[in-house]
């Protein structure tokens, strides 16, 4: 036998309690309900059952009274929930009340025939609904003697079918439910206990407030006091309408003032709407404008590191490299001076070669004066120095009667040196090995042109010292001499004129090295 929710129609599963339910137990549940509802006093008109409240004369004459006036005036539709509580008058005849069964129910009632009957086929459930009359308990009806005992799962079952019929008499619910639906009844139980609450307590204030007539009835109040009363009543009427309509002006203002700030409202959104698009707008250009910084910061600082690189680079040093190649001051790989037995390289030194004993030619020596010339007139143009003795005079605080100003013309191997003053002569500074007369007077003018560049140098070397105390030269320069050994070639040994050119470079190297390394600020 199956078991559906009478609601919503879901097939149940009883639990063990219901299955296994004992007679006692059975009594029990049935002792527990409430007694079925009485025909007599459903039938029982309103003022019999008034009649029946153990409430006072006069407090029925007024309830009365009350429900007649209520009565009289138009009262708004009722819901379904007020309707579901109104009273039924119209209640169906006994014997025009009709229950359906269910087709698991009417299989499980037991045959009346004798067993040598022949069964009558099963009733459908369509026979079923025409019965008019509900099928007695399956208790009821007697066993035959020939009929064989139920079992004890059809017995327990019937128990279980039996007492879902008497829930079902003894309330306004059909049994069984489900879990969901009898939850859904409990909150409607619950909403209609609070609705009874309420409606009680209305009714004892209402009670109250007849006693309260009563007391004031039995106070024998005059007649002027009933009509002050009533004045007065009037008097809070006519105050409670004219706050009325106070609160209805009150209402429209507010009403006015409603729309005025829905209006507010809505300009305030469009606003606000816009300001976020022009926010977004601005946040997009920021974005855009912090990367380009940032591709700008990070250009710059590419650039300021290649700045820095080529700062630190001194093109002084590649395009004026000063060494020595043993007994020589080298400039540019160019060896300076000449020392007799000495070969052309330092690999011929150790070599059996043709060039044993030979001398630095001419040429070399022409072009490594070139390129000295060439680095004494780059750092004085460096410096913006004027190779002129009235010039160094007046920087250092001297006055010098006789002033000589020299121009550094380098021209490579064939450079000269010019005075600017006086007889304004042109000195060569480069020579020649050929013999003849001619060559004593143009080793007498490069003699000249060699004394005249150690001017020029001894010119600079004292304008350092005045720029920067701190720089010491190791060889100090006299008239044609510097560091004991004279520049001049004429009348003087090679290995001293050498030493002497040696010297020059050295000084040269200094003064370089104070310029690039921004000694002169």
């Amino acid at each position: 036998m199956s078991y559906v929710c009478q609601q919503c129609k879901e097939p149940l599963q009883l639990d063990a309690s219901l299955v296994d339910l004992s007679p006692s137990q059975y009594d029990m549940l049935a002792a527990s309900l409430p007694p079925a509802p009485s025909t007599r006093v459903i039938d029982m008109t309103e003022a019999e059952q008034l009649a029946r409240l153990p409430s006072s004369p006069a407090s029925k004459a007024a309830w009365q009274h009350a429900k007649h006036q209520d009565n009289a005036v138009a009262s708004p539709p009722l819901s379904s929930r007020a309707q579901g509580k109104q009273p039924q008058s119209n209640y169906p005849a006994p014997n025009e009340s009709f229950v359906l069964l269910q087709d698991s129910v009417i299989r499980n009632i037991p045959s009346p025939l004798p067993p040598n009957t022949a069964p009558r086929p099963t009733t459908t459930p369509s026979n079923s609904a025409q019965s008019k009359s509900p099928p007695p308990p399956p208790s009821s009806v007697p066993t035959e003697p020939g009929q064989p005992n139920p079992t004890p799962i059809s017995h327990h079952l019937r128990s279980t079918m039996r007492l879902f019929n008497l829930l079902t008499s003894r309330t306004d619910i059909d049994h069984p439910l489900c879990a969901e639906c009898t939850q859904i009844l409990l909150s409607t139980l619950q909403r209609q206990l609070e609705e009874t609450k309420k409606e009680r307590d209305g009714y004892l204030a209402f009670e109250k407030e007849v006693k309260k007539e009563r007391e004031r009835e039995s106070q024998d109040m005059s007649r002027d006091e009933a009509e002050k009363k009533i004045e007065k009543f009037k008097a809070e009427e006519r105050v409670a309408i004219e706050q009325l309509r106070l609160a209805e002006r009150e209402r429209d203002q507010l009403d006015e003032e409603l729309r005025v700030l829905e209006s507010e409202e809505q300009a305030l959104e469009e606003e606000e709407d816009e300001f976020w698009r022009t926010h977004s707008e601005h946040q997009l250009a920021s974005v855009g404008q912090a990367a380009l910084l940032s591709s700008l910061r990070a250009a710059y600082a590419a650039d300021y590191a290649a700045y820095e690189k080529l700062e630190r680079t001194n093109v002084y040093n590649d395009a004026f490299c000063i060494g020595h190649d043993g007994v020589f001051g080298t400039i540019n790989g160019l060896r300076l001076g000449r020392v007799p037995g000495v070969p052309v390289s330092d690999s011929a030194r150790y070599s059996n070669s043709l060039y044993d004993g030979e001398q630095v030619e001419w040429p070399e020596i022409n072009a490594a004066w070139g390129q000295t010339l060439l680095l004494l007139y780059t750092i004085g143009r460096k410096l913006d120095f004027r190779f002129d003795k009235y010039g160094l005079a007046r920087f250092l605080g001297n006055i010098l009667t006789h002033s000589r100003s020299y121009r550094l013309i380098p021209m490579g191997s064939f450079s000269r040196i010019e005075r600017t003053t006086g007889d304004k002569a042109t000195y060569e500074i480069y020579g020649s090995g050929d013999l003849h007369f001619g060559r004593l007077l143009h080793n007498r003018r490069f003699d000249f042109a060699m004394v005249a560049f150690l001017e020029c140098l001894k010119q600079l070397m004292d304008y350092v010292k005045s720029q920067d105390a701190g720089v010491e030269f190791p060889h100090q320069i006299v008239k044609d001499k510097i560091g004991e050994a004279s520049v001049k070639l004429q009348f003087s040994q090679e290995e001293a004129w050498t030493r002497a050119l040696r010297h020059v470079l050295l000084a040269l190297k200094i003064i370089l090295k104070w310029t690039t390394n921004g000694g002169n600020g």
